[in-house]
């Protein structure tokens, strides 16, 4: 574990998901020593790639600021940042959508614990539709609340392209920025990239950039009944290169322990010969008719990865993307890829519960981004740390949610269970 005492900045990570967030703040040279999440599937995922972390599998609603710092090692020390995207499901429905609608218990909690928690800096994370029409008043409400209570808070929101941040991938989140009263409010992180070049900036990576040197799935049979394999790799990109071997600009990750010439979270889908002859049909950049999946340009980015629904929200999958020349659904490793994930980081060992992880994440590199503007305005320096840490147990990936629940002493009703969907 690592020890608050080294003094990176702390942070604290709510609704952390399998962790995208968490490893965007590592890498900006924070020691994220708390990680709040109600999921037993994402808990176990994330304590797997963060082992040195506190995982505290509870809901927001059911814990206190002395309860995560008493079960983690930040006890009475100061805490730069916490940081989260809590789910908001007021904002697709008509109503008042304000902080005591009980839609919106979640990020009313966030605000709960934050001035509880009493950070330095904090981040709210979300969707774009949280700063549209009527959904304004709610980001009104939160802004007022926080100034009520020794916190500024950047008033014109930005919405940031995970595309201008080094992701092969348009994706769209909002960011709200606060500090305590006193201290510098950080910037908004400036674009380093961008899908076609203007301003001098470097061009985002594409699609085929990010997966020309991955093995392909369909020469390796044992990929049908596990998702990882020794495999002959291709010759990477510049951006795949960083993420196989962990060496990311202004990168101050604590390197971790793992063989590179395995493929992991690699498990194949099985689709019928109708399918595989209609992804061929499918011109690179169009939505194949049937299944409404979208085939990826290779020298395009990526539409944005959703994730899928438990079945208390409808069992609903996600469309994956058809991979740019193999007719087949991408694999979750591809999507990390496409996330900006480095090989290392392992998800859920099932096609289902893989692809949430990466759906419901912030891809790392813009998480990233706005960590780095946090830590301009702590005035840390931050060297690459010289440890190299092992990975968590195996057994961590391949939980159902009743072994999970029982790993972390939950019940296993807490997240809907998953309706096996229909072949395609």
């Amino acid at each position: 574990m690592i020890s608050a005492k080294k003094r990176r900045p702390i942070a604290v990570d709510l609704f952390a998901g399998a962790g995208g967030m968490s490893l965007g703040f590592e890498q900006a040279g924070f020691d994220v020593l708390a990680s709040v999440e109600i999921d037993p599937i994402h808990c176990a995922t994330h304590e797997y790639n963060f082992p040195f972390s506190t995982m505290i599998c509870r809901s927001v609603t059911e814990i206190t600021a002395r309860e995560i710092r008493n079960l983690s090692p930040i006890g009475t020390q100061d805490i730069d940042v916490v940081f989260g995207g809590p789910p908001c499901q007021g904002f697709s429905l008509i109503g008042k959508r304000l902080l005591d609608d009980p839609r919106n218990d979640l990020i009313y909690h966030f605000l709960r614990l934050v001035l509880e928690l009493n950070p330095k800096y904090f981040i709210l994370e979300n969707v774009p539709g949280m700063a549209l029409g009527k959904h304004k008043k709610l980001i009104e409400e939160i802004i007022n609340k926080f100034q009520e209570n020794n916190y500024n808070v950047e008033e014109n929101i930005k919405i940031l392209n995970a595309a201008h941040y080094g992701v092969p991938q348009n994706r769209e989140r909002l960011f709200l920025l606060g500090s305590q009263k006193g201290l510098v409010l950080p910037q908004y992180p400036e674009p380093i990239t961008a899908p076609n070049p203007f301003q001098n900036l470097s061009k985002t990576p594409t699609v085929w950039e990010a997966l020309q040197d991955l093995p392909e799935v369909n020469h390796y049979p044992e990929l049908e009944t596990r998702d990882w394999v020794a495999a002959e790799w291709g010759n990477p990109s510049d951006y795949a290169r960083k993420l196989r071997e962990m060496a990311l600009e202004n990168d101050y990750l604590y390197q971790r322990q793992y063989d590179m010439k395995v493929l992991t979270s690699s498990l194949r889908t099985e689709h019928t010969a109708k399918s595989i002859e209609r992804f061929a049909m499918t011109p690179p950049g169009k939505i194949e008719p049937i299944s409404r999946f979208y085939k990826l340009s290779p020298d395009g980015l990526c539409n944005t990865l959703r994730a899928g629904t438990p079945s208390n929200r409808g069992a609903y999958t996600s469309p994956r993307p058809i991979h740019p020349f193999t007719p087949r659904c991408i694999t979750v490793r591809e999507a990390a890829r496409l996330h900006s994930y480095p090989d290392w980081f392992r998800f859920h060992v099932t096609k289902w519960h893989g692809f949430r992880q990466i759906g419901n994440s912030v891809p790392p590199l813009l998480a990233k981004a706005v960590a780095l503007e946090i830590m301009k305005v702590l005035r840390k320096e931050i060297s690459k740390p010289s440890i190299i840490i092992p990975l968590g147990e195996e057994k961590l990936l391949s939980f159902n949610m009743s072994s999970a629940a029982e790993y972390y002493g939950v019940d296993p009703k807490v997240v809907g269970t998953r309706t096996k969907p229909l072949k395609i």
